[in-house]
């Protein structure tokens, strides 16, 4: 397997970001143009490649002040377990580590990952959303 890098751009193919959700089974992929532009006007976007296929993103979303949303933090199925999306993670966290607070929302069987980057769950709050997509339960 070819060594792993780590980009700072939201500058990123096309093809590789919808080849990854796709992969991943995220609905934004059914919806290419508003995905492109929603990781352009991201925040920042991180990405990780294997030689030139693009492997994982995150990105996020900031009021610059108080506050700091991590929408997406996603890795290619072949290379979850190896440390990828705790490097992006790493990477958002050292960013925003001056930030009140740091919010995402994580599937079931995510949590764990997030907890040992230090996440805990939200006391007493709900989730709540409006949600157009089918690729969550």
């Amino acid at each position: 397997m070819m060594p792993i890098t780590y980009r700072d751009t939201s500058d990123l193919p096309r093809e590789g970001v919808l080849a990854l959700y796709g992969a991943i089974g995220w609905s934004a992929a059914k919806k290419p143009d508003e995905l492109m532009r929603a990781l352009a006007g991201s925040d920042v976007v991180y990405s990780a490649w294997g030689g030139d296929r693009l492997i994982g993103i995150a990105n996020a979303l900031t009021d610059g002040h108080l506050v700091v949303y991590y929408p997406h933090i996603l890795v290619l199925p072949d290379y979850q377990g190896r440390g990828v999306g705790r490097r992006l993670l790493d990477m958002l966290q050292a960013r925003y580590a001056h930030l009140h607070q740091q919010i995402l929302v994580a599937e079931a069987d995510s949590t764990g990952f997030y907890e040992r980057a230090g996440f805990t769950r939200a006391g007493d709050t709900v989730p709540m959303w409006k949600y157009d997509g089918d690729d969550h339960g």
